[in-house]
């Protein structure tokens, strides 16, 4: 439209909880008079899931959609177009929308190639004989709720494992591992606090290894079975010392197993798109990877560990998640305004970042 100059749509912030209410504004900025008939605005919370596969023999696309909300309001006009059509006069105009978030268990705002969970609000300007422009404004929920001091989740987690590298009925030779992992739910760059003890009785050196995998499951109801697909990312691995025959240390994580950011716990909330974390602790020798091995589960919350009966709470950011999991390591084309040329062939500018989701984060400068 000629005649309008800026059409904007603005929130008071990009991240929100469920339950919380969503305060924004419709910016206009117009140089004549022109007729309008209604400002319209949908808030929406959308989950996609879409990939290809091979079904009797071709190569088809299956798709998948989820609802979170469906909420509408007129912001100018009125909604009985029978009525006058009113007049907006030129000028820089502010049309304010409120909308409150359901309380229900919301998931949280997801970007990969296979599966996105979006929120967004999408205004449309009505406007008599023409094409009615709109605008699309993307944020992120922090979700689901998961509180790191539920008592589920500060329960101890001892798991051990043995095996011999004589033979399976003598204990000749036997290289044992025992781990306690003190809660098994943690936010986003907090240390997991795990403790091991390795005893090698083998002939062979080996060496304490400990992996945080990312899993992602994808399903889409299509059919008898409905079509899946699964993905593992690993967020983190640490490698330590050493270990000498006829050793028994114990191992003691301190600091070193930071967690970075990465997407919320996310189970039986979306039904096209599961995130779940496995922590696996592992002995290895040099021609045997996970000699011996345990699993576990680790929760990724949204609400920090605190300090019992401490007058001091956590300092929390929010950051997006690291590019090599999933809900990082893809952005859509929707979200990048494309390469820039500026006079200089040889050279072309990062394309702009229009949006990404944010995960809850400690801020552990704070500590220092």
């Amino acid at each position: 439209m000629d005649y309008i100059r800026e059409f904007d749509i603005q929130l008071e912030r990009e991240h929100y909880y469920a339950g919380e209410t969503v305060c924004g504004n419709v910016i206009l900025d117009t140089v004549e008079n022109f007729k309008l008939r209604s400002i319209r605005v949908i808030l929406r919370g959308k989950a996609h899931a879409e990939w290809k596969v091979m079904l009797s023999g071709d190569r088809r696309i299956v798709k998948g959609d989820q609802y979170f909300m469906d909420q509408r309001q007129t912001i100018w006009g009125e909604k009985n177009f029978e009525s006058t059509i009113p007049i907006l006069p030129r000028g820089v105009h502010k049309f304010p929308f409120r909308f409150t978030l359901p309380e229900s268990a919301l998931p949280c705002s997801f970007e990969s190639r296979a599966g996105q969970i979006r929120y967004f609000f999408k205004v449309t300007i009505d406007i008599p004989y023409a094409s009615p422009p709109q605008g699309m404004k993307y944020f992120t929920i922090i979700g689901p709720h998961i509180d790191c001091m539920d008592e589920n989740y500060l329960k101890p987690t001892i798991l051990e494992s043995r095996r011999s590298t004589c033979c399976w009925c003598c204990k000749k030779g036997t290289v044992s591992l025992r781990s306690v992992l003190e809660r098994s739910a943690y936010a986003c760059r907090e240390s997991i606090k795990l403790k091991a003890t390795i005893d090698n009785q083998g002939e062979e050196e080996v060496r304490l290894r400990i992996r945080l995998e990312q899993i992602c499951e994808y399903f889409i109801d299509r059919g008898v079975l409905g079509v899946s697909k699964d993905l593992k990312n690993v967020v983190l691995e640490y490698r330590g010392n050493p270990v000498k025959p006829q050793k028994r240390i114990k191992w003691d994580s301190g600091n070193v197993l930071v967690i970075p950011p990465v997407p919320t716990t996310l189970v039986n909330i979306c039904r096209l798109v599961q995130i779940y974390y496995v922590l696996t602790v592992s002995l290895d020798t040099e021609k045997e990877p996970d000699l011996v091995s345990v699993s576990m589960p680790l929760t990724i919350g949204t609400v920090p560990f605190r300090i019992p009966n401490s007058d001091k709470r956590p300092v929390i950011k929010y950051e997006h998640a690291c590019s090599h999991v999933e809900g990082g390591q893809y952005l859509a084309p929707d979200f990048l305004l494309g390469q820039v040329y500026d006079g200089n062939e040889h050279y072309l500018r990062e394309p702009i970042v229009l949006y990404k989701p944010v995960y809850v984060t400690v801020d552990k400068s704070e500590d220092k």
